[in-house]
């Protein structure tokens, strides 16, 4: 059994994770004020000292403890820390994202610290520091506090001798010559008061966050959610039916940045982090061969063709003009030099090599005959080497290259739809998030229920579908005021997704789709993936035809059609409009009897 403790941000994240297993787990808070929606989760209220959390574990047999709460709950973090010690109980620790220390703030460890040769301050350190300021007060400084605009929080505010002349709630700002904030981290809405403090003129003052306790070992540190979830599989395994997985862009940054270790300093770590899109950071295993680093694929249970490849990566020190045949570069990284806080000036090139696919046909982030390398892996690869440079110090190399390959990659390519898409000579390196979600159906279709299940309790008047992260942000944009939570993911699953909702009466739904997924919707195929059906197009010469778009006649330029996203490109403005009205007509056509109760509006999105 797992017990979080949260009332945070990363409190909520985590139970979003967790509820993605299906599994029981408890959920603790200090105040219960914190509003979460719990399906599979126990909620536990009220504070928990050393004898309560220790019998707490004992009587419901905790193996692992996700400490998720406030960085500044010092106190709790230490009976965690003891408790787990004396039942051996591992500890995952939740930890946020940190900005660089700005040099311009001046940094405190504590309240004590503050100094008073100011007149006013205005501080964002919580209602329950009132106490601690009170002080500077009695020094003459004025002090504004902000706090939040709830109940529990203003008669808080009070007991601690605070007027209501001194109370600001969030967000608003209050004008003072300094601003006194915690080192809170980027969930903690950090950064932004900073900048905010920064153009209101005020000096800024900041505590640092504590030091974490020490610990026996049995601790593990993430800061995101795919981490987490990674953390729960490798401690607990039986807890998710199924496991997640790297993109092989994941893995060609970390052998990537293991290359880099490797020439530097002679150093071969056994794991190296990764930034994910996300911000957050991973931890992934990397080996070593003869004068090159390497990554296995990891494809958890998504069934996937290059589940345990090797994608290598060699660096080597550029003399002269290098030897390019049969290398195409994929990105350049830049360290800055030291006056502008960077390690030496370095710059590292990123080709691709053996086993790498290049693109033959127009429709892909990049044109043809460049590596079959998607947008996102290579900007993983270029911020991360640059990372790794940056808090490095480095020999003065100046230039070096990395070139990635992968074993037998030609061989392995031809048992995946690349050629199919044109891409020719071996793999594609490609990944959104960084990490592979096992997505079998049976699976992927119960987490859709799930979600919808939040939606519908989380009282919005509408649920909005879209197929991932890409059209769910296009989505959002399009219903800025719905929570979160009303905003459910299909994947390729419409007809599943549709006929849900229809099951739990939600009788206000959108669809946003884009164009790949739109025609094989329109042509009645209700799961889209492309192991199943792949674009017709004689179907979209059909709907163009519908649409009076000229281009149905051009036979030879619909043959060379690599994706349906490169319509955009040839048809004029009347005509996209023409034919997204043809295309969202044969899609509500399929779609609308899954929802006979309900009110069905589809968006045809565009692909940016």
């Amino acid at each position: 059994m797992i017990l979080v403790f949260g009332g945070t941000t990363e409190g909520r994240k985590a139970v979003e994770v967790l509820e993605q297993a299906g599994s029981s787990y408890y959920y603790s808070t200090k105040t219960g004020e914190q509003e979460v929606t719990l399906h599979n989760g126990q909620r536990i209220d009220g504070a928990m000292d050393y004898e309560t959390m220790l019998a707490f574990c004992q009587q419901h047999a905790i193996r692992l403890i996700v400490d998720a709460a406030h960085p500044f709950a010092s106190r709790l973090h230490e009976t965690i820390t003891k408790v787990a010690e004396s039942m051996h109980i591992y500890v995952v620790r939740y930890e946020r994202i940190y900005p660089p220390r700005d040099p311009a703030i001046e940094w405190i460890d504590d309240y004590s610290q503050i100094p008073t040769n100011i007149h006013s301050l205005f501080a964002t350190t919580g209602v329950q520091n009132i106490h601690r300021l009170k002080y500077l007060e009695a020094q003459g400084v004025k002090v504004i506090y902000r706090i939040l605009n709830r109940e529990s929080s203003i008669r808080l505010a009070h007991e601690q001798g605070a007027t209501n002349d001194q109370l600001c709630f969030y967000p608003q700002m209050a004008e003072a010559e300094a601003m006194l904030m915690k080192e809170s981290g980027e969930s903690g809405g950090f950064s932004e008061k900073v900048e905010a403090a920064k153009k209101m003129g005020m000096r800024i003052i900041a505590i640092r966050r504590p030091e974490p306790p020490m610990h026996n070992g049995h601790r593990t540190i993430v800061n995101g959610p795919y981490g987490l979830r990674r953390a729960i599989e490798k401690l607990l395994p039986e807890f998710y039916p199924l496991h997640s997985g790297l993109t092989t862009g994941t893995c060609a940054t970390a052998a990537a940045i293991a290359a880099t270790k490797q020439l530097l300093y002679g150093e071969q770590p056994k794991e190296v982090s990764v930034i994910l899109p996300n911000g957050e950071t991973i931890r992934v295993p990397v080996c070593y061969g003869d004068n090159y680093a390497y990554c296995i694929k990891e494809a958890g249970d998504d069934p996937d063709v290059t589940n345990g490849i090797e994608v290598r990566a060699q660096a080597n020190i550029i003399h002269e003009v290098e030897d390019r045949r049969n290398k195409l570069l994929i990105c350049r990284s830049n360290c800055p030099p030291p006056s502008q806080g960077g390690a030496g000036g370095e710059s590292i090139e990123v080709f691709a090599g053996d086993g790498i696919g290049r693109f033959t046909l127009p429709g892909f982030d990049f044109p043809p005959g460049e590596p079959a390398v998607n947008r996102v892996p290579r900007e993983m690869i270029r911020e991360n080497l640059a990372n790794t440079l940056h808090h490095s110090v480095t020999p003065s190399l100046h230039r070096f290259s990395i070139v990635l390959s992968v074993p037998n990659g030609e061989e392995i390519a031809r048992r995946t739809f690349n050629p199919r898409l044109g891409i020719e000579g071996g793999i594609s390196i490609i990944g959104i998030s960084g990490i592979v979600k096992p997505y079998s159906e049976e699976a992927f279709i119960q987490s859709i229920r799930k979600c919808m299940e939040v939606a519908k309790a989380s009282g919005s008047d509408r649920v909005v579908m879209g197929s991932g992260m890409k059209s769910e942000q296009q989505l959002r944009a399009l219903y800025p005021h719905l929570p979160q939570q009303a905003f459910v993911q299909y994947g390729n699953y419409i007809g599943e997704t549709l006929k849900i909702a229809d099951a739990m009466g939600i009788t206000h739904v959108t669809l946003g789709i884009m164009i790949g997924k739109a025609v094989k919707l329109a042509q009645g195929h209700l799961d889209t993936h492309s192991r199943r059906i792949t674009m017709d197009k004689a179907f979209v010469a059909q709907l163009l035809h519908e649409a009076n778009c000229p281009l149905s006649t051009d036979l030879f330029q619909l043959a060379q059609l690599t994706v349906a996203r490169e319509l955009w490109d040839i048809l004029s403005p009347d005509e996209s409009d023409r034919f997204s009205r043809v295309v969202v007509a044969h899609c509500r056509e399929h779609c609308s009897p899954l929802l006979p109760n309900g009110e069905l509006t589809i968006l045809l999105l565009k692909n940016e």
